[in-house]
């Protein structure tokens, strides 16, 4: 019996695929069992195509939750290799998320002017365009933490800057020296490189069914578009470029287009 299971656990290495933590709340993660089958079903959320990975209890959907999402009963649309659709209900639970308030003191980085506005466009464009990828190789959720440093700002956390309200904080800020190496937390590839006006000099990766990784406020860039990383593999140096008080990773885990909290990947 030993000897059999090892076998299949040799063979079917997606058995042995270890899952983020469950956290069914705005800015959380929803996993789902929607049962055996041969080939994978497809699921979408609100929309969007959402992850479904083999397990060994069967297809799992893995389902990003909005911040802006109100507490209360949801559901993901799946539909089956044969035709047959189903829906898969779940609950939101609320959670609380602390606020934050920072002074920023370039004004231009509060307030743009016209020629700043029409480059955060273009820069939302592009990024917009990169969180629409989907690649269908299955995902590696077990993140190690990609750099060194202290966690100095939260997921989530409600923002005012200059006491002007902004939108939630939508990744997780490591704080550390200037050029401190920055490392791939999973296996993906390279999607976007630039130099954008808020997010400074950043980097986006691919893990594969819409599990997307950012990386902001880079003072240097270590790799190009299409290319491939290893777990480890290092990607660029910490900096204080875009808009910032100091230097420091922003990084961004994001399912099916949705920013969710980075401490639900951290490798187990």
């Amino acid at each position: 019996m030993r000897t059999l299971l090892f076998l299949l656990l040799c063979l079917s290495p997606s058995l042995l695929l270890a899952l983020p933590t469950a956290l069914p709340a705005p800015g959380g993660v929803a996993i789902l069992d929607l049962g055996p089958s041969q080939d994978a079903p497809r699921a979408e959320f609100d929309g969007e195509r959402v992850a479904v990975v083999r397990t060994e209890n069967g297809w799992r959907a893995v389902v990003g939750l909005p911040l802006s999402l109100e507490p209360g009963d949801q559901r993901i649309e799946v539909t089956w290799p044969d035709g047959r659709r189903s829906r898969h209900g779940f609950t939101v639970l609320h959670r609380d998320y602390a606020e934050s308030r920072i002074t920023i003191r370039e004004e231009r980085m509060v307030s743009p002017g016209p020629d700043d506005l029409k480059r955060i466009e273009a820069d939302r464009v592009r990024i917009r365009a990169a969180l629409a990828t989907w690649s269908d190789k299955t995902p590696d959720f077990d993140f190690a933490v990609p750099s060194e440093g202290r966690f100095s700002s939260g997921f989530g956390l409600r923002r005012f800057i200059n006491d002007q309200p902004r939108n939630p904080h939508s990744g997780l800020d490591i704080a550390a020296p200037v050029g401190t190496p920055i490392h791939a937390p999973a296996p993906g590839r390279v999607i976007l490189t630039g130099d954008f006006f808020y997010a400074g000099k950043a980097v986006m990766l691919d893990h594969g069914h819409g599990l997307l990784s950012f990386y902001a406020h880079l003072d240097s860039i270590g790799v190009e578009e299409g290319q491939r990383l290893e777990r480890g593999a290092r990607l660029g140096t910490m900096g204080m470029t875009g808009r910032v008080t100091g230097p420091h990773l922003h990084w961004g885990v994001y399912l099916n287009r949705t920013p969710v909290d980075p401490e639900l990947f951290f490798a187990r």
